[in-house]
């Protein structure tokens, strides 16, 4: 396949395309909120010795942000969730739920606005995650052989998110934490970059796939494999855009610990007038600038250069010479038998009939069936005629598969089949192995 045009991506490239990005700066008393937030909590905490869970949330929210930038995204996204926890009306203390006196009342007002600009904030959150999460992934499947190797890419991929589900929904039915619920997403995010990587090596769970990664343009191979690397092209985003997403991961961080903290010691010591609208302030400006953060991140993403397109990069399959051509004559059929070993292989196609002046007369007749052992058969795709059909289906027996290309309906006109066709091996995730006990 030719290559002509398409760009590899690469930092410097990145850099001036990030040029006609420029983030606006954060307000000046981001800081100066977050700051004033933890103090107000170690005021707490010297009242009031802290268990061990809030001890580790105080040295987080005292510590420095991870590095990457969807790690710092699923970090939010966590706060959020603990502090909306947190904020359930049948959670908070017996005087909030009896609003006992005026001052109450006017703090229950402050933590319900404080409530609804949260989840305000985790919807948006959670949608923004949603558009990108196949961002990437999309690009590079653009950029694949439209054949069914980017149909079994695809659908080795959605059955692993239907796993990774899976194993979010046991973590949530066995009782697990909002943190160990985060915690196993973001494995599952790391797990994400490596099988993409994967797919760029044609290693893994896409071994089996390797010979048909043919025609696939290296430079695009190389790009899956390096996106995420610790000096790869994507550093280049985090350098420029992540101090800003830090310090809203700091002032979340501290929202939560001062949220956490005040709640818990209401009992004793109630939140003064002046620190309850500390809090109400920087949850405004957090929610408002991390929604500003999203939205501008999102656009310079979607629009960001990774290649140019796949038109100019002749990334047209169909002129791949994987392909057979077959003269059929008049009357005649081309048959093509497909071996397959194991159950849940994929038999896949993809042909059409080169356009002449009889153009109207450029049909094949094509069904498949099932050979047994014993020669009996089994109609699996139905007759129709076709100009062009690409498809796979999994099969649910070994042994042979008949693809046949009928012309016996035409009197007079042989036709030019081109053709491509595989019986691919099951394509399945690697089992841990478990330590004998």
């Amino acid at each position: 396949m030719a290559t002509e045009g398409l760009v590899p991506i690469t930092r410097d490239y990145l850099a001036r395309y990030y040029d006609k990005y420029p983030l606006a700066p954060l307000p000046d008393g981001v800081t100066a909120l977050a700051e004033r937030l933890r103090a107000l909590s170690a005021d707490l905490a010297a009242v009031s010795r802290l268990s061990p869970d809030e001890e580790l949330l105080e040295q987080e929210a005292c510590g420095v942000p991870a590095p990457k930038m969807d790690e710092n995204m699923w970090k939010n996204r966590e706060q959020m969730e603990e502090i909306l926890f947190l904020l359930n009306k049948s959670r908070r203390p017996i005087a909030l739920q009896q609003k006992s006196t005026p001052e109450d009342a006017d703090i229950v007002s402050t933590l319900d606005n404080v409530e609804t600009k949260m989840k305000d904030m985790l919807k948006k959150l959670e949608q923004f995650q949603l558009k990108n999460a196949d961002n990437v992934f999309n690009i590079v499947m653009t950029y694949m052989p439209q054949d069914f190797r980017g149909t079994l890419i695809r659908q080795q991929r959605e059955r692993s998110e239907r796993n990774k589900q899976a194993e979010v929904d046991a973590v949530v039915s066995a009782g697990g934490s909002i943190r160990d619920r985060y915690a196993l997403l973001w494995k599952q995010q790391m797990d994400r970059r490596v099988q993409l990587a994967q797919l760029g090596s044609a290693t893994g769970v896409y071994k089996t796939l390797v010979r048909y990664l043919v025609g696939v343009p290296q430079v695009l191979l190389d790009f899956i494999r390096q996106i995420n690397d610790a000096n790869g092209p994507m550093e280049v985003q985090r350098e420029r855009y992540g101090p800003a997403l830090y310090t809203l991961t700091k002032l979340v961080l501290a929202i939560r610990l001062y949220l956490h903290i005040s709640l818990a010691q209401y009992g004793q010591k109630k939140i003064d007038k002046d620190d309850i609208a500390a809090l109400e302030q920087a949850v405004v400006i957090y929610t408002e600038e991390f929604g500003k953060f999203t939205t501008f991140i999102g656009e310079v993403f979607v629009n960001a250069p990774f290649f140019i397109s796949a038109k100019d990069a002749g990334a047209d399959s169909r002129k791949s010479e994987e392909y057979q051509e077959a003269i059929i004559p008049a009357g005649k059929t081309h048959e093509v038998i497909l071996s397959v070993e194991a159950v849940n292989s994929y038999i896949a196609w993809d042909f059409s009939m080169p356009q002449g002046a009889l153009s109207t007369l450029m049909d094949i007749g094509f069904h498949v069936e099932y050979v047994s052992p014993s020669g009996e058969k089994t109609l699996i795709l139905p007759y129709r005629r076709y100009e062009a059909n690409q498809g796979n289906f999994c099969t649910v027996f070994a042994g042979s598969y008949k693809l046949v290309w009928d012309n016996s309906y035409s009197t007079f006109f042989k036709k030019t089949l081109r053709y491509k066709v595989d019986a691919v091996p099951p394509v399945i995730e690697p089992v841990e192995a478990v330590p004998a006990p």
